[in-house]
């Protein structure tokens, strides 16, 4: 599957970052992304506001209208959740079907080139979800599909039923569990790993300070380990680190983040998201900032040397709240080691 260096993550158009733009603003938004040269739009059923079970399907309606015209020319990647009742209910497989047929519809479109579990229902076997979205490869519904915030050996499990297309997982430069095993299991068997979250929700940009106000009913943010107003001032260093590269290299700190990104691995494709028209262009421009390999060498070598306050941890299941950000992480680091 190829797709443009830096994709759209189009949840902030419908939630997550405080009150959301009208509806032409957002369309014109994701227009503008395509002019930009960006071909990959990832959107969600739960993405609406508040994600309120009312409002479900939000983003993907706005996504469906806006790439409409040239709905052949990107690739769409949505996700479904899977609710242990509803599949007691209806069955597995009637229950995934049920969902990309509304996802369709919403998205306007017949297929949809990457369809994702949202979080994994350890109540449900993997290995039964991977038969079902096989069935639904084979009759072309969608083009593959992928996982969202697993460890590798839930990934190793799906994969070894129905090859895994993309695992889409929190990833930047202070956000870097998936680099101990899930990018190098990913690397070594074709697997593409999508970045949501690459400017670490705002941080990576320099943007953020400790009297910003998350205080929205419907914004992420207050739940972000890294943005905590301890937090901000002690990764106060990596912002005026990522000041001092981008300054060199007449680019923006939140540029630098991403193209550190793209020069590191060949097979992540960082999906940054914002509700701002201007910030989604300049995320768009970072496939255009080269770092040369002794740029981000020391790019690297300075980061290795700057510790990171707070993390969220890129293992997430079905049920877990965003307060319990980073519960995955405290778990294993407290856990006591083998004599």
């Amino acid at each position: 599957m190829t797709v443009s260096e830096i994709g759209m993550g189009c949840m902030g158009l419908s939630h997550g970052y405080g009150e959301i733009p009208n509806h032409d603003y957002s369309i014109e938004a994701i227009r503008r992304a395509y002019d930009a040269e960006c071909t990959f739009f990832d959107t969600a059923e739960a993405y609406g506001p508040n994600l309120a079970p009312e409002n479900r399907g939000h983003n993907e309606r706005l996504v469906g209208e806006a790439v409409e015209p040239f709905r052949n020319k990107v690739v769409l990647a949505t996700k479904l959740h899977l609710d242990t009742t509803e599949v007691a209910q209806a069955g597995l497989e009637a229950t995934i079907r049920a969902h990309l047929a509304a996802s369709l519809e919403r998205l306007r479109t017949d297929h949809v080139e990457l369809y994702y579990l949202h979080r994994v229902n350890t109540q449900i076997p993997l290995e039964d979800v991977a038969r079902v979205m096989a069935r639904l490869i084979d009759e072309g519904l969608i083009g593959g599909w992928g996982l969202s915030q697993v460890s590798v050996e839930m990934l190793d499990r799906a994969h070894q039923t129905c090859p895994v297309t993309a695992v889409q997982s929190i990833y930047s430069m202070v956000e870097r569990g998936l680099e101990e095993s899930v990018i190098p299991y990913c690397q070594a068997r074709g697997i593409g790993v999508v970045a949501f979250s690459p400017i670490a929700s705002g941080l990576l940009a320099g943007t953020l300070t400790a009297q910003s106000d998350f205080s929205h009913a419907d914004d992420v943010r207050k739940f972000v380990p890294q943005l905590k107003p301890e937090n901000l001032a002690a990764n106060q260093p990596i912002v005026d680190l990522l000041r001092q590269v981008a300054s060199a290299k007449v680019a923006t700190p939140a540029q630098i983040s991403l193209a550190w990104m793209l020069h590191k691995w060949p097979h992540v494709v960082p999906i940054p998201g914002s509700k701002h028209q201007e910030r989604i262009l300049e995320n768009l421009g970072a496939a255009a900032v080269t770092l040369t390999d002794h740029e981000f060498s020391q790019l690297e070598d300075a980061l290795e040397a700057l510790p990171v306050a707070g993390h969220r941890g890129h293992v997430q299941v079905e049920g877990e709240s965003m307060a319990s950000w980073g519960a995955h992480e405290k778990r294993t680091r407290n856990a006591p080691s083998a004599s």
